[in-house]
């Protein structure tokens, strides 16, 4: 029987309708997992090999690493336990840089005078440029001396692999891929490194998914803020070894807040604009090797954290500069700096913050990683960056503003949820050749950020909690 091209069309489109309608987002699961199983049977019906005694154990290292139950708990674990080294590692060099910085400035100073350069000269350079710059490696070298190596080595020895495979199922969940887990994990470090990492996923419209949600893991330049906030408001009823346990377990909190964010971001997008179905995620995972802890140490410090503070030095020079030129220029009796200041005061109130608070985050849009000297030099209204000397004196400073544990949790998680770096924007543009993409990675988080930031300042002013 011949059938006319109009009739096979309505045949073909009936079957595609009727497949359709038996289809269900498992069912390519199935059929690979019974491809796997068949081939299995096969492999075992007609091939003989021995284990050796380091695939049993890389067997039973996987049963319980990617188990259901246990995969979970011990990646949360293996994160508290990195979290917990940096924190309590990065205290004292980072103390001890800054007072070495501070001991050089004073040098530097002398010499100015010697010369009798101008004391406008002066603030450009020593209290714009240089304090500017030394805060950010003060405060960023010693922690990504501690991350990154760690985190290194747990990628030498094969777990990061593990966390991949245990975060598929999760990711495939909200319509993105379980490869934005690895470069999530390199978000830790730089939202822009991350943002480039996504290369490595295949599909246009997951990676697309990728690169508007990474930024909601915390990445170096957030982690000094973070910590500090955690440190001074969170935990401040605790000493000790409690102390560092429980602003660990805040900061876990928070990266966890962030991962809920990014799922529920993903799993929107993936029904509106990036609509479409997962691609299937295939993963060979590596067995488990002895980590080359010299090497590893070595390669990671100058490949990630000296790469990463040259970037931050880059940006944060000049906005310490602006910082300085701002604050030293009046209106009307008033420095520009706090005009912007009292122009945005009424909004951060709404959301739990003040006005300085939301400057510094507007200034700090080339880096992340000067918001909190930007903040300190407008509460202090010294015209130029501080140091503030000590970490219990810069409690005092946000105490003489009205701060409470609102305001610290507030910009914590403002700092979490707000847009991108300068850097991580023009590469976001390189990348997506588009400038409505770009805008959508901008205005996504910041709304987030806004919204979250609002909703709980006023609950917290309604039930009389603050």
């Amino acid at each position: 029987m011949e059938y006319s091209a109009l009739e096979k069309q309505q045949m073909l489109s009936d079957l595609f309708s009727q497949a359709e309608k038996y289809t269900s987002s498992q069912t390519r699961d199935k059929i690979v997992e019974a491809l796997y199983e068949t081939s299995r049977e096969t492999i075992n019906a007609s091939v003989i090999y021995s284990k050796t005694r380091h695939d049993q154990r890389t067997e039973k290292m996987d049963a319980v690493l990617t188990s259901p139950i246990w995969g979970f708990p011990i990646m949360l674990l293996m994160l508290g336990a990195v979290f917990y080294l940096t924190i309590a590692g990065a205290n004292i060099p980072s103390a001890m840089l800054a007072e070495f910085f501070g001991w050089v400035e004073g040098y530097i100073t002398m010499a100015f005078h010697f010369l009798n350069a101008p004391e406008w000269l002066h603030g450009v350079l020593v209290l714009g440029f240089y304090r500017g710059t030394t805060w950010v490696v003060s405060v960023m070298l010693p922690p990504m001396a501690i991350f990154f190596p760690t985190f290194a080595l747990l990628e030498n020895y094969g777990y990061l692999p593990r966390v991949a495979f245990n975060m598929d199922r999760l990711f495939k969940t909200v319509g993105a891929h379980g490869k934005q887990s690895l470069t999530m994990a390199m978000g830790f470090g730089c939202n822009a490194a991350a943002m480039m990492s996504t290369r490595i996923i295949e599909s246009p419209r997951e990676r697309m998914l990728a690169i508007l949600t990474n930024n909601f893991v915390p990445c170096n330049g957030r982690w000094g803020t973070l910590i500090l906030l955690a440190s001074l408001f969170m935990a401040a009823s605790f000493t000790g070894g409690f102390k560092l346990l429980v602003t660990t377990s805040v900061i876990v909190g928070i990266v966890l807040f962030g991962i809920i964010v990014t799922f529920s971001v993903s799993w929107i997008l993936s029904k509106t604009l990036l609509k479409g179905v997962p691609t299937h995620y295939t993963l060979e995972l590596p067995p488990y090797r002895k980590p080359k802890i010299f090497d590893t140490v070595i390669r990671s410090s100058l490949n990630n954290s000296l790469a990463v503070l040259n970037r931050a030095v880059k940006v944060a020079a000049p906005a310490g500069i602006l910082t300085w030129v701002l604050a030293n220029i009046d209106i009307n009796g008033i420095s520009v700096l706090l005009h912007v200041v009292q122009f945005l005061d009424p909004l951060g109130q709404m959301l739990g913050l003040d006005g300085y608070i939301l400057m510094a985050f507007i200034i700090g849009l080339p880096a992340n990683e000067i918001v909190l000297p930007v903040l300190l030099m407008g509460y202090l209204s010294t015209g130029e960056l501080v140091d503030a000397g000590g970490i219990e004196n810069i409690k005092q400073i946000f105490l003489e503003h009205n701060w409470t544990w609102l305001t610290a949790l507030n910009m914590m998680l403002f700092s979490l949820l707000h847009y991108p770096c300068g850097t991580t924007l023009i590469n976001i543009y390189k990348e997506t050749k588009s400038k409505k993409w770009t805008f959508m990675a901008f205005i996504i988080p910041t709304v987030i950020g806004l919204g979250v930031t609002f909703v709980i300042a006023q609950t917290a002013l309604y039930f009389g909690w603050v």
